[in-house]
């Protein structure tokens, strides 16, 4: 009986060990997401922000030679 106990310690030690190892390796993972995801959303607002201008300009160019006509 206490032979099996101590086995059965012993694989949920190790199960536990497994746990934390996969949970570290989660958390390292969502960071990286987070920072990439973030990467991400900056390349979006500088695009967005350069093309505010060039999507106000374009009526522009395209009125201005029906003006000139």
């Amino acid at each position: 009986m206490r032979e099996q106990l101590r086995e059965r310690i012993e694989q949920l030690t190790q199960e536990y060990r497994n746990g934390e190892t996969m949970l570290a390796d989660l958390d390292r993972r969502r960071t990286e997401l987070q920072a990439t995801m973030l990467r991400i959303s900056g390349a979006l607002q500088v695009l967005q922000e350069l093309m505010g201008p060039v999507a106000a300009e374009e009526p522009e160019t395209a009125s201005g030679p029906a003006e000139a006509a």
